[in-house]
């Protein structure tokens, strides 16, 4: 993955609060969780080199 770049994001708090209990079910960090939505989101609108390159 190589180096990663920090960036500030404004949540509202109950998203933030929504998006935390999220992470804790799933044994990740709040950090790891947003990163693994936003991937998530980036292949599903085929905007990833592997969503590209998948039929």
């Amino acid at each position: 993955m190589g180096d990663r770049k920090p960036f500030l994001v404004r949540l509202d708090p109950e998203l933030h609060a929504t998006l935390a209990r999220w992470a804790a079910d799933e044994l990740r960090s709040l950090n790891s969780q947003i990163e693994y939505l936003l991937r998530q989101a980036a292949k599903a609108a085929g905007r990833t080199k592997q969503s590209r390159t998948e039929p």
